[in-house]
């Protein structure tokens, strides 16, 4: 009985911890598009990666440092997965959870990207990384296909906000 009991326990303890680990949602273009048409004060910034790509890897902590320096500000860092929707479980939650990303990230379930890369930003080529800086009150949307140093990531978002 007590076996039993170490048992549930045991597994109430797992699931609980589980709960605190970073969920990663799997949304579609328009929910996307809505998201960044909000009539908000905030500044998204938005990173566009992949677990295959070593640009978008060797970046991810840059974007981690902004999420935490502007924390208490109307700055919020989006991580967009692009990795095909079939490895939510088996690759992109794993890579989040290792590396304890702090940041939102979301699966972009998108399988046919040049149906809408330019839909995001005409003249995005479709390669990664890729960073959308949007801010709809002040009407400023700028977009860098390019990997970041995080000075760089620093300088451009305070160039972003002024």
């Amino acid at each position: 009985m007590n076996y039993l009991k170490m048992l549930v326990l045991g597994g109430g303890l797992l699931g609980a911890s589980a709960v605190h680990a970073q969920q990663v949602a799997v949304i579609k273009l328009p929910d996307l598009q809505k998201r960044l048409a909000r009539p908000s004060d905030t500044t998204y910034v938005v990173n566009f990666w992949a677990t295959w790509c070593a640009p978008c890897i060797k970046e991810l902590p840059s974007f981690e440092q902004l999420n935490t320096t502007y924390a208490k500000q109307k700055v919020k860092v989006l991580l967009v997965s692009m990795d095909n929707a079939s490895l939510l479980d088996k690759k992109v939650k794993p890579f989040v959870a290792k590396r304890a990303l702090k940041s939102e990230v979301i699966l972009l379930n998108e399988p046919d990207p040049n149906s809408w890369i330019t839909k995001l930003d005409p003249k995005w080529s479709g390669a990664i990384p890729f960073t959308l800086m949007v801010n709809n009150q002040k009407k400023k949307r700028q977009a860098f296909e390019q990997e970041f140093t995080q000075a760089e990531l620093t300088t451009q978002v305070q160039a972003f906000l002024k």
